[in-house]
């Protein structure tokens, strides 16, 4: 069942104009030539507000129920909320931006992240927060959205580099997030950090609408309601007893049944979209090998390339006095972590030209083994203090080799008319990576917490850090499935 969108749509396979679109600059005439060279600046721009949205609240949570007088429970949905809607909405989004224009869902998802700014500056209810990090996970869609733009504006020579530095523009938002917003907070009223990205959101939105071209690539068709519901109703089931699994117990009958009518819906939802004719999904495309092991790669990477901010994060504030710990406060930890966001925007570049010489399997199991040895060394106990930032430096340079060239593989293996929706399904993996390591990570450390919680034992970081070192094992492994160089070929609409 479906429902056609009140919007002028389009034959599918076919662009919304006479002239064929096709990448390279040829979809983006409604562009002025002197403002084309700003499309990928204005796309970086909002790709990296949308990932500090996306962390900017991990540093305020210790003092959200002291600033909202809401319990921890309530208040870890501040983070719970924005994770969840942004993994329901990056598929929907990517799907709309095929169907009725990028731009349009660009500007939508910007409008989004605005307004939750705005209602997060402007109180302290604890349900208005919710909802406002709630509009706020919609920026999720933004990245997937916006690699499909270049792909049709760039020149083709200048597609897979562009593409490269966006995705990696992931970890430097997430980095430079947390130290922003500990800076804030240290030295001022807290409201102040969302009135600061609020004036940002609305001048990425106003330049967005300036500078990004209407899309001619358009399948038209009609919109998959019945199948985004159900998606939509899977993520939720799946997502919320992980993160909200070591405050319920993990063997609770809430955690258990929400499980396991997440099996029964992704189960149902896979029929509804393989019988469908315009699946929100293409499951027959997300099967094939060149998709699906860049899939597998990035629900792994997501899980490890959060852990590096997530774990090391409190063991660098936590006390040496009782468990592991470096006695610093949230603004220097969170200076630590610049050294992620330093790697992420060098070896950019790097991912970029070692594909184009070698290929992305290649980028990929060189990411892998960047991230092993920077798990490694952070599994050490009683490290000096550079050696842990050297570490997060290293398995920072593993996440952004293997972020960039994620999309690459995608770039060669989906028609163009369904590269958002595919890159849209790419950052969801991502994210649901992420959702995973927070739960898994909280259980670990929970597990190790000393006798009156006065810290966390050595073995408990120990512990999660080779959880991550596990999943880059795995990630280079997979690497073997992915598509040589020689098998990249451009696909035909």
């Amino acid at each position: 069942m479906s429902i056609s969108l009140p919007l002028r749509l389009h034959v599918p396979g076919r662009s919304s104009s006479s002239a064929p679109a096709h990448p390279g600059g040829r979809a983006a005439e409604k562009t002025p030539r002197d403002l084309r060279h700003l499309v990928f600046p204005v796309l970086a721009v909002g790709a990296v507000f949308q990932a500090i949205m996306q962390t900017v609240m991990v540093p305020l949570l210790p003092s959200m129920p002291e600033f909202t007088g809401a319990g921890p429970t309530a208040v870890s949905w501040l983070v719970t909320s924005t994770l969840l809607v942004g993994a329901v909405m990056t598929p929907i989004f990517g799907r709309l931006a095929d169907m009725i224009g990028k731009k349009r869902m660009l500007l939508i998802a910007f409008s989004l992240m605005t307004l939750g700014s705005i209602v997060c500056a402007s109180t302290s209810d604890i349900g208005l927060l919710i909802l406002a990090r709630g509009l706020q996970g919609a920026g999720a869609a933004v990245l997937p959205i916006g690699m499909a733009v270049l792909r049709e504006v760039l020149p083709r020579d200048r597609v897979d580099r562009s593409i490269a530095v966006l995705s990696s523009t992931l970890g430097i938002g997430t980095a430079i997030g947390i130290p922003f917003a500990a800076a804030i907070v240290q030295f001022a009223d807290w409201h102040l950090l969302f009135w600061i990205t609020a004036a940002i959101g609305a001048g990425v939105a106003l330049a967005a609408w300036f500078v990004i071209p209407e899309s001619r690539t358009r399948t038209g068709g009609r919109f998959d309601t019945v199948g985004a519901a159900g998606l939509s109703a899977a993520l939720v089931c799946l997502l919320v007893p992980i993160t909200q699994g070591s405050t319920w117990g993990w063997t609770s009958p809430a955690v258990l049944l929400t499980f396991a009518a997440s099996v029964v819906l992704f189960a149902l939802w896979g029929v509804q979209q393989l019988r469908n004719r315009n699946p929100l999904v293409d499951l027959r495309v997300s099967v094939r090998r060149s998709v699906l092991a860049p899939h597998l790669s990035a629900l792994l990477v997501g899980f490890a390339f959060y852990g590096n901010t997530l774990i090391t994060t409190q063991l660098l504030q936590a006390s040496s006095e009782h468990g592991a710990g470096y006695d610093l406060t949230i603004l220097q930890a969170a200076a630590c972590q610049l050294a992620a966001s330093v790697a992420m925007m060098i070896f950019a570049i790097v991912a970029s030209r070692i594909t184009e010489r070698f290929g992305p399997k290649v980028t990929i199991m060189t990411g892998a083994v960047f991230l092993l040895a920077g798990y490694c060394v952070h599994a050490v106990p009683a490290k000096p203090l550079w050696i842990v930032v050297a570490a997060i430096f290293v398995a920072a340079i593993g996440t952004s080799l293997v972020y960039c060239t994620l999309p690459v593989l995608l770039l060669g293996a989906v028609p163009l008319s369904q590269n958002a929706a595919a890159n849209g399904v790419n950052v969801l993996l991502r994210t649901v990576g992420s959702t995973v390591c927070s739960a898994v990570v909280a259980s670990v450390l929970a597990a190790h917490t000393l006798g009156g919680g006065l810290g966390i034992g050595t073995a408990g970081f120990v512990m999660a850090y080779l959880v991550c070192a596990g999943c880059a094992v795995i990630v280079f492994v997979s690497g073997f499935a992915l598509p040589s160089r020689q098998a990249m070929r451009p696909v035909a609409e």
